[in-house]
């Protein structure tokens, strides 16, 4: 009876860990599977117990138009309803971007980089690659932006593609479109609408064409950009923002 009784047991041991591995195992593959899909992880093994979701913005923003196949896009469909799950949720605690973009569709990439800006949780960017066009709002949308040494930042007018624009109430929609992605930026960084036109309508540095282009800690200095740093630095930086949040809760 006693042995019927330990094997049983045994067995039910047995029994759970085989569970226990499997839910592991598919726990794992759903991980890397959204890694695949969306350029998304959650980040929990960290000696903080710190639970930050990270979100990657590379290739060119995607809107309401698909893009060619072979194109490596950012779907603004699958960045939204995600960042709304991330303001939800109890458990993560802070979100950090990875861009490393070419730009894209104008109204697509500044709503993302409006959810971005209004989510509660502290947030940290860092431009690994590059940032241009609505690339810019999508960089500084956080509470606190990071830009490796060789990142780049190009800032440039609103345009369609071709030459001519055909009509004033075309020129009109372009400047408010404009206008909007100026105020924004202004409004998430340290420089200023002046100097953000200022640097739109150069003519001096981009061969036929108008924009800046901003390496590193240059964009820094022009106030766009919070600081030069890597991964350590935007992960530590995130960590400070969330134990000062804390803080300021007890």
């Amino acid at each position: 009876m006693g042995e019927n009784a330990e094997n049983k047991s045994n067995n039910d041991s047995q029994g759970k860990i085989d569970v226990d591995e499997k839910t592991a195992k598919e726990t794992e593959k759903l991980q890397n599977d959204k890694v695949l899909e969306f350029g998304q992880v959650t980040l929990d093994k960290n000696m903080k117990d710190h639970k930050l979701h990270l979100l990657t913005i590379i290739g060119e923003i995607e809107g309401h138009e698909c893009l060619p196949q072979q194109t490596k896009t950012t779907k603004y469909e699958h960045i939204l309803p995600q960042l709304a799950v991330l303001e939800d949720s109890d458990d993560i605690e802070g979100v950090l971007i990875i861009v490393n973009t070419i730009g894209g569709a104008v109204e697509s990439g500044l709503a993302i980089a409006e959810m971005i800006a209004s989510l509660s949780k502290p947030t940290v960017s860092l431009i690994i690659g590059d940032s241009h066009s609505i690339g810019v709002p999508l960089a500084v949308a956080t509470d606190y932006s990071f830009i490796v040494p060789t990142g780049t930042v190009i800032i440039h007018p609103v345009r369609m593609s071709g030459t001519v624009i055909g009509s004033r109430q075309t020129f009109d929609y372009f400047k408010i479109m404009q206008d909007r992605i100026v105020g924004f930026i202004a409004n998430h960084s340290n420089a200023t609408k002046e100097r953000i036109e200022a640097m739109m309508f150069d003519t001096t540095m981009l061969s036929k064409d108008l924009g800046t282009i901003l390496v590193g800690s240059q964009a820094v200095d022009e106030g766009i950009v919070d600081a030069v740093g890597g991964i350590h630095d935007a992960i530590e930086k995130i960590y400070a923002l969330i134990e000062e949040g804390q803080k300021k809760e007890k």
